[in-house]
């Protein structure tokens, strides 16, 4: 078994800076306005709370997406370390327009439940559900979905799954 890498996927550099960006300044606005025009304390509260979430979630989306998605035959990984998913565990691939899937990506469902994770703008899992894309690129995305359900289709009539 080979671990040589078929595909990647990666969010650019321009992406990162306008997704982040985008919830980073919903985030302050939204701190700006509990600020500067104090409501009642119960909005008070929520407006705060909305705010610092989103700014929590701008840090966590650039932290998330200095990593990059990876295809090998044998696995599909992030370069953190983490396995997202298993080819021989991969039951389908949804690529399509009304399916539930992240922007610019595509949907896997497995035989097996996994662990929950969210890196947000490259990849969540929730079960047998994972999700791929965000803030990557859908060439990036596509290509390596379908070299996936190449993978896929090959072990399915018989073949070991290599490509």
């Amino acid at each position: 078994m080979s671990d040589e890498i078929v595909a990647t996927i990666r969010a650019s550099e321009a992406r990162r800076y306008m997704g982040v960006g985008m919830l980073g300044s919903v985030g302050a606005l939204v701190l700006y306005v509990a600020l500067s025009t104090p409501p009642s304390a119960g909005w008070l509260l929520f407006l705060l709370v909305v705010g610092g979430a989103t700014i929590w979630l701008a840090a966590r989306m650039w932290q998330a997406t200095a990593f990059t998605i990876e295809l090998t035959e044998t696995e599909l990984r992030c370069s953190d370390g983490n396995v997202i998913a298993r080819i021989d565990d991969i039951e389908n691939i949804d690529r399509g327009f009304f399916a539930f899937k992240p922007s610019n990506g595509f949907l896997i469902r497995t035989k097996t439940p996994g662990s929950r994770i969210w890196q947000p703008g490259l990849y969540w899992r929730m079960g047998r559900r994972i999700g791929v894309g965000g803030v990557t690129p859908g060439s990036q995305s596509k290509a390596a979905s379908e070299i996936l359900a190449a993978m896929v289709a090959m072990r399915s009539q018989g073949g070991d799954g290599r490509l």
